[in-house]
């Protein structure tokens, strides 16, 4: 897991100086996302808010910690894709082989870091699940599962996720069995997959070995 000790970076300075902390996590996101020219992730970040904190209330989880992980999960998309992996290593990220082959995946991480050391988040919690919301992992928590599923529920692409509607009902049932609806669907697609991240994999084994 990530050290969430202070970070000496020009980088992160500059972004520090970009915005004024408010105290308001979803007002101050979006304000960021829109000053660095991402207004459509500002308001993806909102819906997987409103979705994570309905979530949230449906499997008993933090309402706060929801939502706030829901606005900060996306905030790395200031960074263009083609220069994720060279700001991580900026950053002392480590980088998985399948995340430098496909760099979008290494914003979960870059998001984690800018939750921290950006917007001052504290909470291990709501930082591990910002860390994990597209892969998931192994052993992930009630939050990072409720995430996982609000960011995919949100689905931000034309048209609705091919997935939702059994997602949703899997829902009904409860978190495991929405988590575990995507992580099959995502196994069952792998050969299509430009990459299979072994977090996602560590989690779809151990939740199929659970549910079993």
């Amino acid at each position: 897991m990530m050290q969430d000790a202070p970070l000496s970076s020009p980088l992160l300075e500059d972004l520090r100086q970009s915005i004024t902390l408010t105290g308001d996590t979803g007002h101050d996101v979006a304000t960021f996302l829109i000053v660095h020219g991402c207004p459509q992730t500002a308001r993806h970040c909102g819906e997987v808010a409103t979705e994570a904190r309905r979530v949230a209330l449906l499997v008993g989880a933090d309402l706060e910690f929801a939502e706030v992980s829901g606005w900060l999960h996306d905030v790395s998309a200031i960074f263009p894709t083609p220069e994720r992996v060279k700001i991580a290593y900026q950053l002392g990220i480590s980088v998985l082989p399948e995340e430098a082959a496909f760099p979008m995946i290494v914003h979960q991480k870059l998001s984690r870091v800018l939750a921290a050391q950006v917007f001052q988040i504290i909470q291990p919690e709501v930082l591990n699940a910002v860390e994990c919301h597209t892969t998931l992992k192994r052993d992930a928590s009630q939050l990072d599962k409720v995430l996982f599923v609000a960011d995919k529920l949100a689905w931000d692409q034309p048209g609705q996720a091919p997935f939702h509607e059994g997602m949703q009902a899997a829902l009904e049932i409860s978190l495991d069995a929405a988590t575990f609806f995507y992580l099959r669907y995502m196994w069952e697609c792998r050969e299509q997959l430009a990459v299979l991240h072994p977090w996602l994999r560590d989690a779809y084994f151990q939740m199929l070995h659970a549910l079993s």
